[in-house]
């Protein structure tokens, strides 16, 4: 079966999805995920890629990054995914594949579902039933999106930005997002296109990929839209 495609444009945001070989753990301890995000702070900054969203979880890792060049995903994931091989190798004493296979990606259209993008990602924990609320979940951008905290990683969106005047408005207008239950034909947009690798927006932006990469993208949606359970979340 031939590899999908797979897309990058400098400037436009991407949701990545990188899962652990037959759905195994890629994570078993809290120094785990913090050499991970190490190796992706650091790659990001050799690759000049902005990291907007994201979320560890024991078996797979979800992205939503902005490159400046390109080739910056691809060279970021796969600069991230050697040092990690290698530091779990070493550690737990085994060998062989980590990763499954390549990772998948999809170009997402800013103007409607970048922040839709941000919040399936940070509330993924939530969805898996580790956690009642996102902001208990400690690998993810959600503290740092939502409650400004620190992290070395997170850079925000042009899109966040407009939230509010200041950090404080929108950290409060960030966690009203999360307050909304997310429409479930935009859930299963973004499913989609991860899965396909290929972009996820409306008719327009889509075009626009299309004259950018100078090349027709085909498209095949399948499934029913899932139902979301509200989502509790801090003032």
């Amino acid at each position: 079966m031939p590899r999908k495609p797979r897309y990058y444009l400098p400037g436009v945001p991407c949701h990545v999805i990188q899962r652990g070989h037959n759905r195994e753990p890629c994570f078993s301890a809290p120094e785990d995920f913090r050499y991970y995000l190490q190796c992706l702070r650091e790659a990001c900054l050799k690759h000049d890629v902005a990291v907007h969203a994201y979320v560890l979880m024991t078996n797979h890792v979800h992205l939503l990054i902005t490159p400046a060049e390109q080739d910056g995903v691809s060279r970021v994931l796969q600069t991230v995914g050697r040092r990690y091989v290698q530091y779990v190798n070493a550690s737990y004493r085994r060998s062989g594949t980590l990763w499954e296979g390549r990772h998948k990606a999809s170009l997402i259209d800013t103007e409607y579902y970048l922040m839709t993008c941000y919040r399936y990602i940070e509330l993924n924990p939530v969805r898996a039933g580790m956690v009642r609320r996102p902001a208990d979940y400690p690998w993810s951008s959600f503290q740092a999106n939502a409650y400004g905290r620190e992290d070395h990683l997170t850079q925000p969106h042009d899109v966040y930005l407009t939230l509010g005047a200041n950090d404080n408005d929108r950290e409060k207008a960030y966690r009203n997002l999360f307050r909304q239950v997310p429409e479930p034909v935009d859930l299963q947009s973004l499913r989609i296109g991860i899965n396909l690798c290929v972009p996820v927006g409306k008719e327009r932006f889509k075009a626009q990929i299309e004259r950018r990469l100078q090349q027709r993208i085909s498209y095949k949606q399948r499934g029913r839209p899932r139902k979301e359970p509200p989502i509790e979340v801090d003032s």
